[in-house]
């Protein structure tokens, strides 16, 4: 098993950038692939970005995006510290939501039905 937290979340102006943390205890991020995900009020959680376990590249990239965070957001994987990152960028309001990491024992996926275990999540608020 696996126990995610996540930080970093917080009040941000449009265009601007946040970078989010999710520290694991248990087993290393680095045996499972971990994802981002986000939900908005009224809305249902969608995926954001998932980086593979490591040493395991599919199709030449071991990372994967939702379509509307391409180019903007980043994730990565500090293996050492056993912590995972988004980097955002460009923020938007409809970037708001409270976004989750979560740990899936599968091979590089953005499906949330795949992801065994999830943090509590961190609010991010995008707005003037």
């Amino acid at each position: 098993q696996v126990h995610l937290v996540e930080s970093g979340g917080g009040l941000v102006q449009p265009g601007g950038s946040l970078r989010l943390s999710c520290a694991a205890s248990g087993r290393t991020v680095s045996t499972y692939t971990m994802g981002w995900f986000r939900q908005a009020p009224g809305k249902e959680r969608e995926a954001v970005a998932a980086i593979s376990l490591a040493g395991v590249v599919l199709s030449g990239a071991n990372t994967d995006y939702a379509d509307s965070v391409k180019g903007r957001f980043t994730i990565s994987r500090d293996n050492a510290k056993n912590t995972v990152y988004l980097q955002m960028n460009s923020l938007t309001p409809e970037d708001t939501a409270v976004y989750y990491c979560a740990a899936s024992g599968r091979s590089l996926t953005l499906l949330p039905t795949y992801f065994a275990y999830w943090g509590q999540g961190t609010q991010v608020t995008v707005s003037s």
